[in-house]
């Protein structure tokens, strides 16, 4: 979907990990060096493993993905997590998931409810835009401080959710009152705005305002809170 692009990815499998036993969920993060970093503020691997082992998640295999690189365009983060398309959708269902499942060498569920999405700033709004256009494919989104600004056409999103029927997409987005304010737009009142339409129209939400920046500390802090609730049965 992106030519000539480079990227790194890791891949995260649970304990006891067995190829021939039934399909794991999914988890995606865009930006993936922050949340697989050990001594990071997510540690997104420990985190799994906590909830697998006290029996709070089902198996599931993380997924943690950079941008690609390309010397002819230096935009490419915001080309491809901005971008109000299907592009990005695209790329995770015919380029990068088919690589994992040859690298793990089994079929990743194609349950939308087991395959979760994640990312931080344009990475979650590209998180909650895969989703939108391809809910048939990923029915969990988690959303860190999200670019719904004006950038490549976030801001038109609270809008987009309250005329459009709603989707089978579950959501949970954490911001701040220190978030980031700038020339493109305010990411606090951004992602109240969203919060508040997916509210409206319905959705399964749940939205986390802080005192936080554009980081992710506080993400951190609930991570593991904002699995158990994705991943919880039911509607």
């Amino acid at each position: 979907m992106f030519p000539e692009t480079e990227r790194d990815v890791w891949i995260y499998t649970p304990p006891g990990f067995d190829p021939t036993g039934p399909a794991p969920g999914l988890m995606v993060f865009n930006d993936g060096a922050w949340y697989v970093d050990r001594e990071g503020a997510i540690r997104a691997a420990a985190v799994f493993d906590s909830l697998i082992h006290a029996g709070e998640a089902a198996p599931v295999v993380g997924v943690f993905v950079l941008p690609g690189k390309t010397a002819a365009n230096p935009q490419q983060r915001s080309f491809e997590y901005d971008s109000v398309t299907g592009l990005y959708a695209r790329f995770l269902l015919e380029d990068l998931l088919p690589f994992v499942e040859a690298e793990i060498g089994c079929a990743l569920t194609t349950d939308p409810a087991r395959r979760t999405l994640c990312g931080i700033s344009s990475g979650g709004i590209s998180a909650f835009t895969a989703a939108w256009y391809r809910p048939d494919a990923f029915g969990r989104v988690l959303s860190h401080c999200g670019s719904f600004t004006a950038i490549r056409g976030g801001h038109n999103y609270p809008f987009l959710i309250r005329s459009t029927e709603r989707k089978p997409i579950r959501v949970w987005m954490q911001s701040g009152s220190a978030d980031a304010d700038i020339l493109f737009g305010s990411w606090p009142q951004a992602n109240q705005a969203v919060a508040a339409s997916l509210d409206f129209a319905g959705y399964d939400v749940k939205f986390v305002f802080g005192e936080g920046g554009h980081n992710l500390r506080h993400g951190g802090a609930v991570f593991a809170d904002a699995l158990r609730w994705l991943w919880r049965e039911g509607d």
